[in-house]
């Protein structure tokens, strides 16, 4: 599995609206020039997040983006999934028709891939935005 580019700058805006706190609301161009991201593809990655309740937007003049949920609350992922979608590492965990297992075969790839799969998601969502604030101090 590999992490998209796409998922990599949804985490660094995260990050980026954490450190400015909650509640506090930038322009999406501000955003896009901190972090070196083009505006259109920032606006494209908040729309997701805002989709999914981890940025909240405002329209008009003293519109923005912030932080819709606390960096404790907000996991690696919670920004992945956002972004992405459900992850799966491989496509008959994804597909029930493209795996051996549902064809009344014990695929022992299968049964090791959900095995590393369970603790890709449980190391991910045990990382919250917290966690990496204080990573950088």
């Amino acid at each position: 599995m590999k992490i998209t580019q796409e998922s990599d700058y949804a985490m660094r805006i995260v990050l980026f609206l954490c450190r400015l706190g909650v509640g506090k609301k930038i322009e999406a161009k501000a955003i896009s020039e901190a972090e070196g991201v083009s505006l259109r593809f920032t606006l494209k990655i908040l729309r997701k997040l805002t989709h999914r309740g981890i940025v909240a937007s405002f329209r008009g003049v003293h519109g923005g983006y912030t932080l819709a949920k606390d960096p404790q609350e907000i996991t690696m992922l919670d920004v992945i999934e956002a972004v992405e979608g459900e992850i799966f590492i491989n496509r008959c965990l994804n597909s029930k028709e493209k795996c051996n297992v549902q064809r009344g075969n014990v695929c022992a790839v299968h049964k090791e891939l959900a095995r590393v799969q369970r603790n890709l998601l449980e190391d991910l969502s045990s990382v919250t935005f917290k966690k990496l604030m204080g990573d950088e101090q």
